[in-house]
């Protein structure tokens, strides 16, 4: 009898255990929610701002942003566009595609580009390329991605948008060429995507962006 009581008594304590540490969980997350989401907001418009800088647009990048449906130009999944505007007249998106062919797997990047169909600038916020040799892509370590700004679908030619040891205009960085080629082809493709779709990306309603069902071949 003693024994039933006591193992009845142990599981009571351990019951109560996890009652308050689930709390404690519960309340820890509550706490450390809105700091996290923050934060990680900061971090997106500190790279926003690598791009578009703060001068060139008087809305909130990250409450104009918009929702795209999955289109192969882009990743082939639903991604993020966050749209500037200055005195209610567009100035640039940025666009957050997907290069999926990146030597270690896919590249996220955030491409600008201006209203003009111009690149404003090109950044990496996420990949798996080999340290000393494909993280070069990364403006923190190179000035590579700088060769995208002020290009566009026509500068230079499509014949050219590929790396020199394709025949192309962009340089590839030595022993790596798989990684500068998924980059090139992911800003085109964007290009590609932003000119289909300019009109729609500019919309002042923040709903999801339908996107032309005419596609490039040659991207």
């Amino acid at each position: 009898m003693n024994t039933q009581k006591q193992i009845l008594t142990t599981a009571a304590l351990l019951t109560l255990f996890a009652v308050i540490g689930a709390g404690i969980v519960g309340l820890t997350h509550d706490s450390t929610y809105d700091v996290i989401k923050r934060n990680e907001q900061l971090y997106t418009l500190r790279k926003l701002n690598t791009i578009l800088p703060a001068t060139r647009y008087d809305n909130d990048l990250l409450d104009d942003q918009i929702e795209l449906s999955a289109n192969p130009l882009l990743s082939g999944k639903t991604s993020i566009a966050y749209r500037a505007f200055k005195d209610g007249k567009p100035v640039a998106v940025v666009l957050s595609p997907i290069a999926p062919n990146g030597y270690n797997g896919p590249i996220n990047m955030l491409v600008g580009i201006n209203y003009d169909a111009t690149i404003a600038g090109v950044r990496i916020i996420r990949h798996r390329e080999t340290p000393g040799l494909g993280d070069a892509i990364e403006a923190e370590r190179s000035d590579w991605v700088q060769i995208f700004n002020g290009t566009s679908l026509q500068n230079p030619t499509e014949k050219k948008w590929k790396v020199k040891r394709d025949g192309g205009h962009f340089d590839q960085f030595t022993g790596a060429t798989i990684t500068p080629r998924a980059v090139v082809k992911a800003v085109r493709s964007a290009l590609v995507y932003f000119n289909q779709n300019r009109d729609k990306l500019f919309m002042q309603a923040k709903e999801p962006v339908k996107d032309a069902s005419r596609t490039d071949q040659n991207s």
